[in-house]
């Protein structure tokens, strides 16, 4: 039984200090599941003292002490991934499936990409006469999003538990319930108490309480751009480390010697994947001018074999978006792009065929995408593509590059050695070239407004270290 109206604090589920809770609506649905507690600024500092207490041991636990704690986890986590995956699906809508091998499953790989860097990673390196030591920076406090909800908490906890950190966890109050599984799995691991700790709550009050706190030394936020600023500025005061991963934008240029098929096919499905709710979502395709009919052909007959439904039901594609809120603002940005006169090629507003409940979104292609268009500038975070044309490669690339955003960047091209020419242009922290995915010891983050610091691998684990050198220390 999940412990939904209890927080996770020094080791112990805890009653909060003061009774409030939210429900928990299946975006499927449309109806609430269960109720889940709300913090407050009181169960943030209960937590960040706990974490305080826990720092001054846990940060000079060993490297093997800390190999055989992930190794517990990763042994733990395999045996709960069915449940963490109906969790993710009832809670944000990803079809079953997909949330059991793809969300739990990205989970688990960061643990265990974390494990292989923990094993080899030089903490100490002689410099001239000084010592460089890398320390873990404290305590940190985290801010995870519903989108990709275990994927977010694995990349942020794994290293940080690695480095020898201390942390606060406040995930989503849309998707908890795998947040509290993971809660459950690290305490039967045998984490010493203190070192994870866990408060939900709402972004406005636990997420803004973590930001402002003085005894929190990091803070590891992924969200919206807007709510990162936010927090950024929160943090200001105390002048912790902020690391951030934020929104997108992101392009994907397909070239006039790629294989045009093969190039849009992956590039749409890409986009629809997880509803379009990823912040890397290829979500701008930008094509050859020349080319714009054929490729909006391609799309159209993609989207139409998506198949938005029902999460648990046989031959779903795609599921609802998470909520309300994100329905109404996608569909206002769908009518918008109808009304700027971009060409609607698949999909649009409302309710897909045969659906009469449930945050479901059409998947929808708009062609002929002018820079100016509202849907060309921001992002929409649902199932719907826009599809620019540029005369040429130099105006691809000034297309890709004109947003505020730098999370991803992808290109198709005739050959490797051009593709891999335009990637080099683009203003991304991740690029994918010929349709090959992200690579998880690869580091992850952006560029611009999409944030700053960067997670995954080695990337990830020294985002939560120090930097110290001690001169004299190999002094003769």
């Amino acid at each position: 039984m999940v412990n939904r109206m209890q927080f996770y604090i020094d080791g112990a589920w805890v009653d909060p200090v003061v009774k409030k809770s939210t429900p928990v609506v299946n975006p499927a649905t449309e109806e609430a599941m269960y109720e889940v507690a709300l913090g407050s600024k009181a169960d943030v500092d209960k937590a960040v003292a706990a974490a305080k207490r826990a720092f001054e041991t846990f940060s000079v636990t060993s490297r093997e002490e800390r190999i055989a704690l992930l190794e517990k986890v990763v042994a733990i986590y395999k045996s709960r991934m069915k449940e963490i995956g109906a969790a993710i699906s009832d809670e944000m809508g990803a079809p079953l499936p997909m949330a059991e091998k793809m969300q739990a499953g990205a989970g688990l790989g960061h643990i265990m990409s974390t494990l292989d860097v923990l094993k080899n990673y030089q903490f100490e390196e002689p410099l001239g006469s000084a010592m460089i030591v890398r320390e873990p920076i404290g305590v940190v406090g985290m801010i995870t999003p519903w989108n990709w909800p275990l994927n977010q908490i694995a990349c942020k906890v794994a290293p940080a538990i690695a480095a020898g950190c201390t942390m606060v966890l406040k995930p989503s109050e849309f998707t908890p319930t795998s947040a509290l599984l993971f809660a459950e799995i690290l305490h039967e691991a045998g984490l010493p108490k203190g070192v994870f700790n866990l408060v939900n709550g709402l972004g406005p009050e636990v997420g803004a309480a973590m930001s402002e706190h003085p005894d929190i030394d990091m803070i590891s936020f992924t969200g919206s751009t807007r709510a990162g600023i936010d927090v950024a500025q929160r943090a200001a005061p105390t002048v912790k480390r902020v690391s951030q991963e934020l929104g997108g934008k992101s392009p994907n240029v397909i070239l006039e010697d790629a294989d045009l098929t093969k190039a849009v096919t992956g590039g749409v499905m890409h986009m629809f994947n997880n509803s379009g709710q990823s912040c890397n979502a290829p979500s701008r395709m930008i094509v050859p001018l020349s080319k714009m009919k054929e490729v909006a052909a391609i799309a159209r007959g993609v989207a139409e074999k998506t198949k938005a439904g029902d999460p648990r039901g046989e031959g779903t594609t795609i599921g609802p978006v998470v909520n309300r809120i994100q329905w109404d603002k996608i569909q206002t940005l769908i009518n918008k792009g109808i009304e700027e006169g971009a060409t609607l090629v698949a999909g649009g507003p409302g309710l897909p065929e045969g659906v009469n409940k449930g945050f479901y979104v059409r998947p929808t292609v708009f062609a002929d995408v002018t820079k100016d268009m509202t849907i060309a500038r921001e992002e929409i975070f649902g199932p719907v593509l826009v599809i620019m044309g540029a005369k040429d490669e130099n105006e691809a690339v000034e297309l890709a590059n004109d947003t505020p955003y730098g999370l991803a960047g992808y290109v198709s091209a005739g050959s490797v050695d051009r593709a891999r020419a335009v990637g080099r242009k683009i203003r991304a922290g991740n690029v994918n070239l010929q349709g090959v995915p992200n690579e998880r010891t690869a580091p992850f983050g952006g560029y611009k407004q999409s944030g700053n610091g960067r997670e995954w691998g080695k990337f990830g684990l020294e985002e939560y270290l120090e930097v110290k050198a001690i001169a004299g220390f190999n002094a003769a």
